[in-house]
């Protein structure tokens, strides 16, 4: 984890104590994230590695398996990627008989994304692992441990990240914005 001596520099002994045992704390946490990602997924890579599929794979099935009918315009909002990052692995998604489009009943021009069944089995198999590992740490932790995971998870999201978890949810901004 974070060493307080990775902090060491020529003015390292000008910084307050307090400071560099804060610096230190950030360091552990940024480090517990890394990790805790990492983790998080190794397993559906390793499902995905077998299809020839990658992340931005699982992040698509993830988000139109949980929004059936999503638009592509919508995926792109949330994923914040570029329109050929996307196509490209959309193209090999929807080839695969993982995802279907559908054109818009009231916009022709919309295309809705929806999971085939072999879409649905792909994506409950990545979410598989995910689910016991939360499942496994929320116990861990207890109920209270759990509400403060999530704050902190929430803290860290910008304000438009914020929005989308809970669309017209402004309240939640806070001073932790830097904008």
């Amino acid at each position: 984890m974070a060493d307080i001596n990775s902090l060491n520099g020529p003015q390292a002994d000008q910084i307050p104590e307090a400071e560099l045992a804060n610096e230190a704390r950030v360091i552990e946490a940024m480090e517990l994230l890394f990790f805790a990602y990492r983790d998080f997924v190794g397993d559906p890579d390793a499902i995905l590695e077998g299809q020839s599929f990658g992340r931005a794979h699982h992040r698509v099935l993830h988000f139109v398996g949980r929004n059936p009918g999503i638009t592509v315009q919508s995926l792109l909002a949330i994923l914040q990627i570029t329109k050929q990052s996307l196509a490209r692995v959309l193209r090999q998604l929807v080839e695969d008989g993982q995802v279907e489009q559908r054109t818009g009943a009231q916009d022709r021009r919309e295309r809705h994304l929806h999971l085939t069944s072999k879409g649905m089995d792909l994506w409950r198999q990545l979410q598989a692992p995910q689910r016991e590992r939360l499942q496994r740490a929320f116990a861990a932790v207890g109920p209270e441990g759990e509400a403060a995971w999530r704050n902190v998870m929430e803290a860290m999201l910008d304000r438009a990240s914020r929005n989308e978890l809970h669309p017209g949810a402004d309240h939640l901004t806070d001073q932790t914005d830097h904008e």
